[in-house]
């Protein structure tokens, strides 16, 4: 039996949980689960951050899941750019949650990878490292978009959430 992971995401001043998102939508608004057309990113702004966690709720028959990595594919349009604090060298260890914002991200400060990392990007107990034996969850993913004044609203990227499960 395999192990069950979700995506967890936190927003707000007083970090407000949800758990297993069903979308990783970015926007004007600080909440999960976010409709993008209902708040867009107007052109020259950024989105609010993402403060995401891989999951375990349940290590079934598995023994531990590690090597985390994130990334997206497809282009982002016109000058916009997808920052992260997922890295494959000089991980900082575990970020500390703070209220999400719509700024520069002084978290996100990477290029979110456009393909599949050779190694974990994301750490556990802040180690890239890490494993996770039990039920529990990861350091925090955080990102965000930023735009410039010459986007067009709209465009749309696929993001990937890949670990390693050990039986």
């Amino acid at each position: 039996m395999a192990a069950t992971v979700e995506i967890d995401e936190s927003h707000g001043a007083g970090e407000t949980l949800t758990h297993g998102i069903s979308n990783s939508n970015f926007g004007s608004s600080d909440a999960a689960n976010l409709v993008a057309a209902n708040y867009p990113i107007t052109p020259g702004n950024n989105s609010y951050e993402k403060w995401q966690k891989f999951h375990v709720s349940a290590m079934g028959g598995s023994s531990k899941i590690k090597t985390l990595k994130v990334w997206r594919t497809t282009a982002l349009g016109g000058s916009a750019v997808h920052v992260t604090n997922a890295r494959e060298a000089g991980y900082a260890g575990a970020a500390v949650y703070a209220t999400p914002v719509a700024t520069d991200s002084s978290v996100a400060t990477q290029a979110m990878p456009t393909s599949e990392p050779t190694g974990a990007n994301l750490g556990i107990g802040g180690s890239l490292a890490g494993e996770i034996t039990v039920a529990g969850s990861s350091d925090y993913l955080v990102h965000q978009v930023q735009s410039d004044a010459g986007d067009i609203a709209g465009a749309s990227t696929t993001m990937h959430y890949q670990y390693e499960e050990v039986a």
